[in-house]
């Protein structure tokens, strides 16, 4: 339930025993994230690896993502990769990588006081989103 794939495991013939096929072609990109996630929650893992977790995701899954990673794993730590920024912009810390570099690590709140790359990108993303 807290991964929101009730009503689709339910509607699945074998329910709770669903497979999940090799190339996971019978679960949605975005489900197949929040089944991981689901395994995640059950091992009650303290460290989280995320690699672009929401970038395949229609924006509803992804705010799902969103609220259960603040809500369940508000004690763990997080390493995620991700180039959306509303993704990040809740994390204690962001490290911003430049040709390979690491150029800026701090709070995005800090990071957007003074003239960064990172605050280049927020701009960037406000602007794509406005249709700029």
């Amino acid at each position: 339930e807290r991964c929101q794939l009730k009503d689709v495991v339910a509607a699945k013939h074998d329910k709770l025993d669903s497979l999940v096929v090799d190339s996971g072609d019978n679960w949605s990109v975005g489900q197949r994230q929040l089944l991981c996630l689901g395994r995640v929650m059950l091992k009650r893992s303290k460290i989280l690896f995320m690699d672009e977790a929401t970038a395949s995701v229609d924006s509803q899954t992804d705010a799902v993502i969103q609220k259960i990673i603040r809500e369940d794993f508000a004690t763990c730590t997080i390493i995620s990769i991700a180039h959306r920024i509303p993704t990040v912009m809740d994390c204690d810390r962001v490290l911003v990588i430049d040709a390979g570099r690491a150029k800026e690590f701090d709070k995005p709140s800090r990071l957007l006081e003074w003239p960064s790359l990172f605050g280049a990108l927020v701009q960037e993303y406000a602007n794509r989103s406005s249709g700029l």
